[in-house]
């Protein structure tokens, strides 16, 4: 049978993102966004259980008895961490890890505005980093605390299920606090951080109700929010949020959302199509009074326009994003639509804009 360790070395090796162990399958792995099976025997249901027990603890195993599944975070000696989802299908045992680099990453090495940079030193507010599963929201976060940590002296609370990058004391202090082994859930997690004297508090998903509700109340109470949400689009995002209460209490919250909303930056990873790997593409959207009163007047369907006439201040739709790493050559136009938000609407740009260009070359010089 195939070693864990060797399996993840292949992962560090290659950089590989995650790796899927399923019964009656080789390992895969998925590379810059491609699953590739490796030249090995499929896994038996032994395989996967004694793959799962050379990574899980105790405590892990015994949640996966319980409930059918278990989440944490572990380390592969100095090279990397791994965040590790194991679960039961088909009465088997599966693993999924995912590939975490030991490396925290600059606003260059992920493409990230610089205009995010000033952002961070607000006293107080929410920013939401949203996209998919794997569009690289943990990676933005740890930056985003990263540049936080060297430049301000204050106290970073952040709650994750499981903790992903490991911080390390600069300029700032950092209590990083892991669910189900530092405390019970995000919502309890986050009504202990206001008593731990933050002045920034990451949560790694706002998941329901109760955790959304006390981060809003915790951004308007003077302190900076960061958390992310599975959605795509900034005016999504915020509909989001306010269909998550019930029908009485919406009004309020979009009240309290235009005042405490800093900023939405969703973002997709696409693979390249000029090197190897995957480029992010973001969508930014931040809060000025005009984006305020929309969301307070619940006109949240005039935010894509507002974001497409205000990139003086920084701020671009994701289609727009897609499109000039198209023109740069960097991604494919199947990728790019494939991933629009409004696919008609990025169709004839291409078009006028490959008008334009023949029109051009057409001219004499």
């Amino acid at each position: 049978m195939v070693e864990i360790n060797q399996l993840l070395q292949v992962m560090v090796d290659k950089g590989g993102s995650d790796l899927h162990l399923s019964v009656g399958r080789p390992p895969i792995i998925r590379f810059h966004g491609r699953l590739r099976p490796l030249n090995t025997p499929a896994l038996t249901p032994e395989d996967t259980v004694n793959l799962m027990k050379s990574i899980s603890s105790a405590r892990a195993q015994q949640e996966l008895n319980e409930t059918g599944g278990s989440d944490f975070g572990f380390a592969f000696g100095d090279q990397a961490r791994f965040r590790v989802s194991i679960f039961k299908q088909k009465n088997n045992v599966g693993l999924v890890l995912r590939q975490i680099s030991n490396r925290l990453l600059s606003f260059e090495d992920i493409g990230l505005p610089h205009t995010i940079k000033t952002l961070l030193s607000k006293p107080r507010g929410l920013i939401l980093v949203t996209g998919p599963t794997g569009s690289g929201k943990t990676t933005t976060l740890a930056t985003m605390i990263d540049f936080i940590n060297e430049e301000q002296d204050c106290h970073i609370v952040t709650v994750e299920d499981p903790i992903e990058y490991y911080h390390v004391h600069k300029k700032s202090i950092l209590t990083q606090r892991e669910i189900g082994i530092d405390v019970t859930s995000f919502s309890e997690a986050l009504r202990r951080a206001l008593r731990m004297d933050p002045d920034v508090i990451l949560l790694g998903e706002m998941r329901d109700l109760e955790t959304i509700q006390a981060a809003i109340t915790a951004a308007e109470t003077g302190h900076l929010v960061l958390a992310t949400l599975h959605t795509t689009g900034s005016a999504r995002t915020v509909d989001r949020i306010i269909d998550a209460f019930p029908k009485e209490q919406q009004e309020q919250i979009r009240v309290q959302i235009a005042s405490s909303l800093v900023a939405v930056i969703s973002q997709l990873l696409v693979p390249r199509c000029d090197q190897q790997g995957r480029v992010a593409c973001f969508e930014i959207m931040i809060s000025t009074p005009a984006i305020s009163n929309l969301i307070r007047e619940n006109k949240t369907f005039r935010i894509d326009s507002m974001i497409q006439t205000s990139r003086k201040f920084g701020m671009i739709l994701l289609d727009d994003s897609l499109f000039e790493h198209f023109i740069a050559k960097r991604i494919t136009y199947a990728d790019m639509m494939q991933r629009s938000l409004d696919p008609g609407a990025l169709q004839q740009k291409v078009k006028e804009y490959t008008e334009n260009s023949q029109d051009k070359s057409k001219k004499p010089v």
